[in-house]
């Protein structure tokens, strides 16, 4: 916090007084919890008790004018805020409230703002992970002096944690759906057929030895690789597990190259092919879009008979029927990471080309609206952070 300014480098029209600076704790009620969570439940005395880590796990929002800030448990300073009605806390746990002469919810945001890095700041490294009394009390909270800007503050600000709430909520139910699918769109183990079917299709599906329908082989890695990256642009795209993306399945541009020296001690991939994390607990596929060189933290998988769709072939892999196939192949066995032998001997279901087609289709337009409402969550998310910066002093 800047200590001499006074206004902040964004307002609302018609509003030019500077702000002034009151301590936290002689505007508001301060005060921790009750321990006893049995006596606070039972006894009837509170409809609801927060415990610091469900408000950590569960990042609840309120929906009135209680603060709540977290006083420990490794997020020191986190500030969150919870229902109207009467509630207890837990006594990790401060609960803010009987605000005087300030709008509560701004109170709030400036908190979210603000608060953490005064909190590091002014914890003693002794106890760097607790969060005392004096130093909320002693917070200097800048806010303006017309109750109605800091009302148009909050309010702005409410509606956008609305809106970032609701795509969040979005993007998370589309997720689960996905999932949901992935289990009822293909067969489970020793079924020919799946629970859930496109209309048209009605013959049993082919299990087949995933190593007898695709060529798999393990991605290489030219040594030591310092010598082969380069920043020519004749220089061959070295795909790293960094440059997948977290959401979707292609593989469309890499952090680094190498030099073409070092293609006879690596694995070459073109656009199509279908490379496969080697480790057990990531183990996800994505489609090349470009061509490039894998090392040995990759499986390559090429569809040589082309008998299979490219998209709905990277939805199998990705199905949970998948991964526990590969942990049942890999029991009672040191194998920590996929390798060829163990991904070559899963079973696969195989429809004809034309259902997987349809398959494909519908699971990867889902990834794309997952990907939509994520994407439009974070914008709204890094947009909040900035008018926080902008807004606020």
């Amino acid at each position: 916090m800047n200590e001499t300014q006074n206004t902040p480098e964004l307002r609302f029209e018609g509003f030019t007084e500077p702000w002034r600076r009151q301590k936290l704790g002689d505007i508001s009620d301060i005060r921790t919890g009750s321990s006893d969570v049995q006596d606070a439940v039972e006894g009837g005395r509170y409809p609801f008790f927060i415990r610091s880590d469900e408000v950590i796990r569960s990042n609840k929002y309120v929906f009135d004018c209680e603060a709540i800030l977290t006083p420990g448990e490794g997020r020191i300073g986190e500030v969150f805020h919870y229902c109207n009605g009467k509630f207890d806390c837990h006594q990790r746990v401060y609960k803010i409230s009987d605000f005087k002469n300030v709008e509560a919810k701004f109170v709030l945001y400036d908190l979210q703002h603000s608060f953490k890095k005064h909190a590091m700041r002014n914890t003693v490294k002794a106890t760097v992970d607790s969060l005392r009394l004096p130093t909320l009390m002693d917070f200097e909270l800048v806010a303006p002096k017309s109750v109605e800007e800091q009302r148009q503050i909050a309010s702005l600000f409410w509606h956008l944690d609305d809106s970032i709430a609701l795509y969040r909520r979005r993007y998370k139910r589309l997720q689960r759906l996905k999932q949901a699918l992935l289990r009822k769109m293909f067969p489970k183990p020793g079924e020919q057929v799946p629970e859930l079917r496109f209309e048209g299709f009605t013959e049993p599906w082919e299990q087949r030895k995933f190593k007898d329908i695709v060529t798999i082989e393990r991605g290489g890695s030219p040594r030591p690789i310092e010598d082969f990256v380069t920043d020519s642009p004749n220089g061959l795209n070295w795909v790293k597990i960094g440059d997948a993306p977290s959401l979707g399945r292609y593989i469309t541009r890499t952090a680094e190259k190498i030099r073409p020296e070092g293609l006879s001690k690596t694995r070459q991939v073109y656009p199509g092919d279908l490379i496969l994390s080697n480790s057990m607990s990531f183990g996800r596929p994505y489609i090349m879009a470009i061509e490039g060189c894998i090392h040995d933290g990759w499986l390559l998988i090429r569809d040589t008979t082309k008998q299979l769709d490219p998209i709905y072939l990277c939805q199998m892999l990705g199905t949970p029927q998948m991964f526990n196939q590969y942990r049942s192949l890999a029991a009672g066995s040191t194998v920590n990471n996929l390798n060829k032998e163990l991904v070559g001997n899963a079973v696969v279901p195989i429809p004809c080309k034309e259902e997987q087609k349809v398959i494909g289709k519908v699971l990867d337009d889902l990834d794309n609206l997952v990907i939509l409402h994520q994407h439009k969550y974070e914008r709204l998310q890094h947009l909040k952070q900035a008018l926080l910066r902008k807004m606020f002093i």
